[in-house]
């Protein structure tokens, strides 16, 4: 078995028409035995089916994907896991456990932000791990400073209060590249890197509104089972995608079930969480 994965600089790339590169894992008795990282050519998202086609791949994990792209993999006979995030190993990984989930989602309006249309294929699917310090803030204020609006390599080790680790770089062997200042990190941490020097090490105690605010209670929703088709397969605990009203995907947590209702959660894991960062400017260029 091989599965692909749309790939950069060790995460899941997010756009799958525009991929330059996979990464492909061989799977044998459900492990990971062996990977590798091809080009794309720069093809477009047809011959890119085609591409992984050639090469035996049985399922394809990425971010976005449209519906032409879907309809050529699913020609090609490639299964389809779209909408995933994050650490590409992890993503893998997930999907070998059974975590990864993929399900239909038809939907109305339930709650502000969080409108979920049709999946093309009915598709859908998130791992919820990977990257922690990526995202989850929506607003960034203008910084100032000499690394603003360059690419930064970063190494990082995020902590709790209590000193637990949730993430690290350093354990992945990886720096972490992003553009300073463009909205790509919490705001926390790309206010620490503005102005740092490469070599630099800071240290960095985030309160929840420069990380990933605090939960919102909107974001807390109840939707009957029969709306969702596959999601009487899931299970409280469980992190899974549905789609906004644009087809963009969004994570959201199984938080309680029912005979006939299902709860989610969309709220950003680590909201309302006072973070820790020991950060390490690597590159920037």
């Amino acid at each position: 078995m091989k599965i692909a994965v749309t790939y950069n600089n060790g995460n899941i790339f997010q756009h799958f028409g525009r991929t330059e590169q996979f990464k492909v894992y061989e799977v044998e008795d459900n492990k990971v035995v062996s990977s590798e990282v091809i080009g794309s050519n720069g093809v477009g998202h047809g011959a890119l089916a085609g591409l992984l086609s050639d090469r035996s791949v049985d399922v394809l994990i990425c971010g976005g994907i449209g519906g032409g792209a879907q309809a050529a993999l699913a020609e090609a006979g490639v299964e389809l896991c779209a909408g995933a995030e994050g650490d590409a190993d992890q993503a893998v990984e997930a999907y070998l456990k059974g975590e990864l989930v993929s399900i239909g989602a038809n939907c109305d309006h339930h709650g502000e932000g969080h409108t979920c249309g049709d999946h093309e294929e009915g598709h859908s699917c998130g791992s919820g791990c990977g990257d922690s310090c990526r995202g989850g803030c929506g607003v960034h204020t203008t910084l100032t400073g000499r690394n603003v609006g360059k690419t930064c390599r970063t190494h990082y080790r995020g902590t709790f209060n209590d000193g637990t680790q949730f993430d690290s770089s350093y354990d992945r062997g990886e720096p972490l590249e992003f553009v300073c200042g463009a909205g790509q990190m919490i705001k926390g941490f790309d206010a620490a890197v503005a102005d740092m020097e490469v070599g630099q090490v800071v240290d960095v105690h985030l309160m929840p509104e420069d990380a990933y605010g605090m939960p919102d209670p909107n974001a807390v929703f109840t939707l009957e089972i029969a709306q969702l088709p596959g999601s009487e397969e899931l299970e409280a605990g469980q992190q899974v995608y549905l789609t906004n009203q644009y087809g963009q995907p969004f994570p959201v947590k199984v938080t309680a079930k029912d005979d006939t209702t299902i709860t989610f959660d969309a709220n950003h894991e680590m909201a309302g969480k006072e973070l820790n960062f020991r950060i390490e400017l690597v590159e920037v260029k």
